[in-house]
């Protein structure tokens, strides 16, 4: 009947990464999403991807055990996929030949033949900021996540682009420099190249992306010059993004995000030096809200919105 409120639906997102498998219970009720609950178990990728596709499925069971009604599953994976068989391609820093291995079909049936959808961990970084978090609100969003690599997503009209094979806003692999350092991904000159947290540590001289960002909170010059040069070439390469996309909102998260001004100032600065087409007044920059949950929250609302798109 009209003015009634909006049914309550239930959904399971799962994070799988290297080290942990998050799970996040979200209910979405009319366009308000919240989250029931999280939860993180080991993923011990030691034991191969048919191990860890079972430990996926168990972290779902302890998840339906707690939370009853769950309709839909969402799988962020840290790498490639194809998305109509729900089955991997190529996954980052987890062991073993992840190529055509069926985790959405397997998690699926193991969980009562629910729809499972898989979705590329940057991706669902960004749908959970822009649903939930720093993206709330706006129409068009740029995203990135900074680490160990460097993800990338972005929305339009309010929807994040997938592409064709999920691999739509991978924007750690814009060239920068033609000529550039070679890359993990086959190119040269990737933006991942000189952003990287290991590419942050070396331009800081620390051992780490951690220590880097210690050391130019208290100040120490090196430590300064190294961020600002990290923050530069992210500036270029969300320059590049703005000018194409003109978006409401960029988003920054990931561990490398912790520098917060000592990184967004040069990141501002470059995009305003580089951005002429297209007024910056109505761009917002902001960090990531959702911490390290982001993941496991936005595979959920990924889950929901596919396997309502399906219905």
């Amino acid at each position: 009947m009209a003015g009634q409120p909006a049914a309550a639906a239930v959904h399971l997102g799962l994070d799988l990464g290297a080290t942990n498998i998050k799970s996040a219970v979200v209910e979405r009720r009319g366009a308000h999403w919240q989250t029931l609950g999280t939860e993180q178990t080991p993923t011990h990728g030691e034991e191969g991807p048919a191990g860890v596709i079972e430990r996926l499925a168990e972290a779902g069971r302890v998840a339906m055990a707690e939370h009853r009604g769950i309709s839909s599953v969402g799988i962020g994976v840290p790498g490639l996929y194809y998305p109509e068989r729900g089955a991997t391609r190529f996954l980052v820093n987890l062991p073993g030949d992840w190529d055509m291995v069926p985790v959405a079909p397997y998690v699926g049936h193991a969980l009562g033949s629910v729809p499972t959808y898989l979705v590329n961990d940057a991706r669902a970084f960004g749908l959970a900021e822009l649903r939930l978090g720093a993206g709330r609100g706006a129409k068009s969003m740029v995203g990135l996540t900074l680490g160990t690599g460097i993800g990338g997503v972005f929305a339009i009209d309010g929807h994040i682009v997938q592409g064709h094979d999920g691999t739509a806003g991978e924007m750690g692999h814009q060239t920068i420099d033609p000529d550039g350092p070679p890359c993990n991904c086959g190119n040269n000159g990737c933006l991942e190249v000189f952003t990287r947290a290991e590419a942050l540590a070396e331009a800081c001289g620390a051992a780490s992306a951690e220590e880097a960002i210690e050391r130019a909170r208290g100040g120490d010059a090196a430590a300064l010059a190294g961020l600002a040069s990290v923050g530069r070439y992210l500036g270029i390469g969300i320059a590049n993004m703005v000018t194409v996309i003109t978006p409401d909102r960029v988003v920054i998260g990931g561990g490398i995000a912790a520098a917060g001004d000592l990184l967004l100032d040069p990141i501002r600065a470059e995009v305003g030096r580089r951005v002429h087409v297209t007024s910056l007044d109505q761009v917002t920059f902001a960090m990531a809200e959702l911490g390290t949950w982001a993941g496991a929250i936005g595979a959920a609302i990924h889950g929901a919105e596919m396997a309502e798109a399906a219905a």
